[in-house]
């Protein structure tokens, strides 16, 4: 009796384990918010710092991602830059040698002249890389052209570089990049996000260009790069009217999905920081995941769970077949007011093409009627909510801030944020 009891014993305690251990196996760390920049430059291309400096700038300053989306390449492989030459010259030398030490920094002379090895991702990752609290997201800027407009689409976590695959048209040249991203996605196995860069940089892409594009979910609201031009001209559309157009023309007219808006640096400066500088620290995203990967990260963008900001802090947002509500988080005596944006169904399709003197029709986006994203509701505050009123094709929010921002691209920019669009209604 003593022998069975003693097994008995033992059988419970084994299930019990056995039981406790599937309950650490299946419990879930809550959805929290992550801090990243999805556009940056170093020496690898036309940046002016060294990889380690960037990402221990950004690691230091409490960002939990970032990327390093140099022209047409991944770190890989062997590349030295010249100390005179590149676009940090010896004064980032000096601080890269004063950081990590001579016994890091490996140089060489050719032809009289000193060089540095940049270091391939997979050599300074361990540096920064930390389980739950940074993570360094491998990146490329494939960088393409149609005749005088500049098309360049970042992907987020290749596993191979992308060559530029050229066309016809401009349409033609991003349907052409984005399709050779996806290939590759398909053909790994690993999860990768292509995202269209600063639609208005060299006036490359109009908004009847960029709402035909298909397998693309992204692209940049917002760049901190001086000559990107995000706010338009008396011609070309800002790229918040731009948003609005390809929104509703994707979603109630072509059948096509949702476009989400991101934040980025397409930092290049790092040493001196200034108004006409293209300074890191202007612009991010935020996205809420369990965990800090690329593929949770990916997962949580590619259902737009994440806001994009240039200062603005977001607690908390909730939606459900009501409405939207913000939990906006108040600092200091910053005044806040949200714009609720949105597009109804009954909105007049009508537009039209700018024309030069001759008469002929200029390649910029169209004129549209006020009826596309139009402002649904203002409201001041850090709690801000808006009802729907069951006509509207999406809705979006736009927090503006009273706060100027610490080091803007341009003189009078405040902090904001932007918030992604949900979908009521599609054609």
């Amino acid at each position: 009796m003593h022998t069975g009891f003693y097994l008995r014993s033992l059988l419970f305690v084994f299930i019990a384990s056995q039981f406790q251990a599937s309950l650490c196996i299946t419990a879930q760390p809550e959805p929290r918010w992550w801090k990243g920049n999805l556009h940056t430059h170093s020496l690898w291309s036309d940046g002016d710092d060294y990889p380690e400096m960037i990402m221990d700038w950004y690691k230091s300053r409490g960002y939990h991602f970032a990327v390093l989306s140099d022209h047409n390449v991944i770190q890989i492989g062997e590349r030295w830059s010249g100390v005179a030459s590149n676009a940090g010259k010896a004064d980032a030398y000096e601080k890269y040698v004063a950081k990590w030490g001579a016994d890091w920094v490996d140089t060489r002379v050719q032809e009289g002249k000193l060089q540095v090895r940049l270091k391939p991702l997979s050599e300074y990752r361990p540096l920064f890389d930390e389980t739950g609290r940074f993570l360094i997201v491998q990146s490329e800027e494939v960088t393409d052209r149609y005749l005088t407009a500049p098309i360049h689409i970042n992907v987020t976590h290749p596993q191979q570089t992308l060559k530029p695959q050229g066309g016809d048209s401009v349409l033609e040249v991003m349907q052409n990049n984005i399709d050779a991203i996806l290939a590759q996605r398909e053909a790994t196995g690993q999860p990768m996000m292509p995202h269209l860069n600063h639609p208005n940089f060299g006036w490359a892409v109009t908004a009847e260009e960029f709402m035909q594009l298909k397998g693309e979910q992204f692209f940049e609201v917002y760049n901190g790069h001086p000559s990107v031009r995000n706010e338009g001209d008396e011609t070309h559309a800002s790229l918040e009217r731009f948003w609005d157009i390809v929104l509703t023309w994707r979603l109630g007219v072509l059948d096509l999905p949702v476009m989400y808006g991101i934040a980025t640096d397409d930092a290049h400066n790092y040493h001196d920081e200034a108004i006409g500088k293209s300074n890191p620290g202007r612009g991010w995203v935020v996205v809420r995941s369990r965990y800090l990967t690329p593929e949770h990260l990916i997962r949580a963008m590619e259902v737009g769970d994440f806001y994009a900001s240039s200062g603005v802090v977001i607690n908390e947002i909730s939606h459900d077949v009501k409405g939207i509500e913000l939990s906006i988080e108040q600092t200091s005596d910053e005044h806040y007011t949200t714009y609720f944006i949105g597009t109804r169904k009954d909105f007049d399709p009508a537009h039209e093409p700018y024309r030069a003197g001759n008469g002929d029709p200029v390649r910029v986006t169209h004129r549209y009627s006020d009826s596309i994203g139009t402002v649904l509701a203002e409201v001041d505050g850090i709690s801000p909510s808006y009802t729907y009123q069951g006509d509207e094709i999406y809705v979006r929010a736009k927090v503006v801030s009273s706060k100027s921002m610490i080091n803007p691209y341009k003189e009078g920019e405040v902090e904001c944020a932007w918030i992604q669009p949900i979908v009521l209604k599609q054609h």
